[in-house]
């Protein structure tokens, strides 16, 4: 006898906009023998709640959840719920979102513009053990890995940091201030404040110390 279908996988669908999850709802009934929509929620509280109430097999979420991070979500998530697993579905065409999804435990990062069919099998290879990243990306992932291997990126750059961003962050390792940064770099302290707010955000730090402790643990500068 030939063995049953698998059961549909459980989805728990996260973003602050109502009408995205409406949409994606609508989408996605298209398919019931494939997936079942078992939660949805418009805060990171929620849909943590959601999460515990329900140990959904996969929370689709997005990278910006209002003024909140999907990427803090993300880590949340896969470090209190291991067997839960998440995809990034996101408007941001960007690599460097894409190496923060990674490296918080996301299994997929996929853009917005996808369609139903083309999203169900990413689902599919999600639940089969796949990491999934949206075609758009892939190559230019591919691309920034070939030009890391032949040591043509900065430190930092496999974190997605600009070279500017490595700069300044080397700075900050060597015990430099601020205003020391400026002047080494010839900006301002307000370009220099804005580096450092953009390179917290990416290494997922808040303070000084912990950009530091990030760059060494990773070896970036030596």
């Amino acid at each position: 006898m030939p063995e049953p279908p698998p059961a549909p996988l459980r989805l728990v669908l996260v973003d602050d906009h109502e009408m995205v999850l409406h949409g994606l709802g609508a989408m996605l009934g298209h398919f019931p023998g494939e997936v079942e929509i078992v939660g949805q929620a418009t805060t990171a509280a929620a849909a943590l709640a959601r999460v515990a109430d329900t140990r959904p097999d996969v929370v689709l979420c997005d990278v910006r959840i209002g003024k909140e991070s999907g990427l803090d979500l993300c880590r949340d998530i896969t470090t209190g719920y291991p067997g839960v697993k998440v995809v990034l579905l996101t408007v941001y065409d960007d690599e460097h979102y894409l190496y923060q999804a990674l490296r918080v435990g996301a299994c997929g990062y996929i853009l917005k513009r996808i369609d139903g069919q083309e999203l169900i099998g990413h689902l599919r290879r999600v639940r089969e053990g796949e990491t999934v990243v949206d075609h758009a990306l892939a190559g230019r992932v591919a691309l920034s890995a070939a030009r890391l291997s032949a040591g043509q990126f900065w430190s930092g750059a496999h974190l997605g940091l600009t070279q500017r961003e490595s700069e300044v962050l080397e700075l900050l390792v060597s015990g430099h201030s601020n205003k020391a940064v400026a002047g080494r770099l010839v900006v301002s302290e307000d370009t220099v404040k804005t580096h450092i707010r953009g390179l917290y955000r990416k290494l997922g730090v808040s303070d000084r110390s912990g950009a530091i402790a990030v760059a060494l643990r990773e070896g970036l500068f030596h």
